[in-house]
Parts: structure tokens; C-alpha cells; sequence
């Protein structure tokens, strides 16, 4: 799964994908059906991108894309509007381990609803490609 450049906005909805750079900020598209383009500001506005985003655990913080690949092999995953009960009883088979007093319904219902949107996306099924290695062995 290839989350690279897809990015949670604070105080916007959904999903973006960073499709260039200015001096004062990020160049964003929304991954809706729209496509609307806007110019984000990093002095008044907070970008998480996805590839970075965990979730509470008791032992240790979860990864957000297992969890995405946990959902992706699960055999429904439930309406973002459900009852908290239905949200919690999903999120201990797909995030086992989550901290449950951490871990609000309102989290996982944002959790479902941004899978929802890139459950589609080619990006869904590519493979993130690795980061370039630095060579430690001084130059000849």
C-alpha cells in the first residue's frame, strides 16, 4: 500500500493528495470526486500525513496502514455511521491490541471514512517504494 503524499488536513474534510510545493506552504488536491485544488498554509494549518499516522495501542502505537490492510482483508467493513458498540467490535479485530480508553469512536469513524476513499485508488494496491538508502562508506 502506497500512502506517500496522501495527507489529512486539520479543519478540512477527507483526504488529499500533495501535488506540488510553494514557498509558504503545500499545493493539495482532494481525493473526492471534485479534484478542488487549494493552496495550504503550514503556518496556519496542520498536514499528517497518512504514511505517519498511528493509532494508540497498549503496548505500542499501531501502525494506520496495517490497520488499512487489516480492513482491506476483512470480510465487511462497517458504515462510518454506525452505533459506537458495532465501531469498537470491528476496530478489536482489525486494530487488536488499540487502547480503548484512547481510542474514540469519533477516531474510527475517521478511519473509515478516509478507507473508504482510498479503498479504490491504484495507490490501494501499489507497493510504497523504499526510501534511497545512504552509502556509509567514505569515497575513494
Amino acid at each position: 500500500m502506497n500512502l506517500r503524499g496522501i495527507v489529512s488536513v486539520s479543519g478540512k474534510p477527507g483526504l488529499h493528495k500533495v501535488i506540488g510545493q510553494n514557498k509558504s506552504g503545500f499545493v493539495l488536491e482532494s481525493l473526492d470526486g471534485h479534484k478542488v485544488k487549494l493552496i495550504v498554509n503550514l503556518s496556519t494549518s496542520k498536514l499528517a500525513s497518512l504514511e505517519d499516522i498511528t493509532v494508540f495501542g497498549e503496548d505500542e502505537d499501531l501502525r494506520l496502514i496495517d490497520i488499512f490492510a487489516r480492513m482491506k482483508d476483512s470480510a465487511s467493513v462497517p458504515d462510518a455511521k454506525a452505533d459506537g458498540k458495532s465501531l469498537r467490535a470491528y476496530f478489536n479485530e482489525v486494530a487488536p491490541g488499540h487502547d480503548q480508553e484512547k481510542v474514540y469512536a469519533s477516531d474510527m469513524k475517521k478511519i473509515i471514512n478516509w478507507y473508504n476513499i482510498i479503498k479504490e485508488l491504484p495507490l490501494f494496491t501499489e507497493e510504497a517504494p523504499e526510501l534511497p538508502v545512504k552509502n556509509s562508506e567514505p569515497a575513494e
